[in-house]
């Protein structure tokens, strides 16, 4: 009863006591490790597509110009093979690109993570416990609950709908990046 009393009136200060505070951090200390690890990754994979994309695009460049050779001298049958390769590596470099604008963008956003854990870290050293409810937390739960394979109803006061039928992820993140599109709207940014 009292080690109730004792963690409901702990919960309700926003001070940690050094036991805590060592045990998180050292915690955060190995997550922000891994993202860290996580980022250099990221960067490396962008350097791979942003590389894999000049090679490409200079085969395209490459082919195209053959193609012009070959309609200036009348030759249609070589014309015809240049007109294949032009649109498989158009097609390329199209996905390419589109591949490297998504690790731009997955990048970024993990920078912006590895800051929030840091700042969070920063604060659980300094003896504050990071704050549970604040928009960024509730919006990473809401997140969360919207990849998993059967999200629970959104509680907006409505009754419970009926449970989905199980979506693909690319429905899921549909629905994330359209959730997350009005949430961001809603706190202004």
């Amino acid at each position: 009863m009292f080690d109730e009393l004792r963690d409901s009136l702990r919960a309700i200060s926003s001070r940690l006591d050094p036991d805590e505070r060592r045990r998180m951090g050292s915690g955060m200390r190995e997550a922000m490790v891994h993202a860290k690890l996580a980022i250099a990754d990221m960067r490396t994979a962008l350097l791979a597509t942003e590389q894999r994309l000049a090679a490409e695009q200079t085969e395209l460049d490459t082919v195209k110009r053959r193609q012009g050779y070959a309609a200036d001298i009348g030759d249609q049958e070589t014309v015809a093979i240049a007109e294949r390769f032009v649109s498989q590596h158009a097609e390329r470099v199209a996905m390419l690109e589109a591949k490297r604008m998504v690790q731009q963008q997955e990048l970024q956003l993990a920078e912006r993570e590895y800051e929030a854990m840091s700042a969070d870290l920063r604060k659980v050293l300094s003896g504050v416990a990071p704050d549970a409810n604040g928009p960024d937390a509730a919006a990473a739960r809401e997140v969360e609950a919207l990849l998993a394979d059967d999200p629970p109803g959104m509680g907006d006061g409505l009754e419970a709908s009926p449970p989905p039928t199980r979506r693909t992820r690319a429905e899921r993140e549909a629905d994330v990046d359209a959730r997350l599109a009005d949430l961001k709207r809603k706190l202004g940014r």
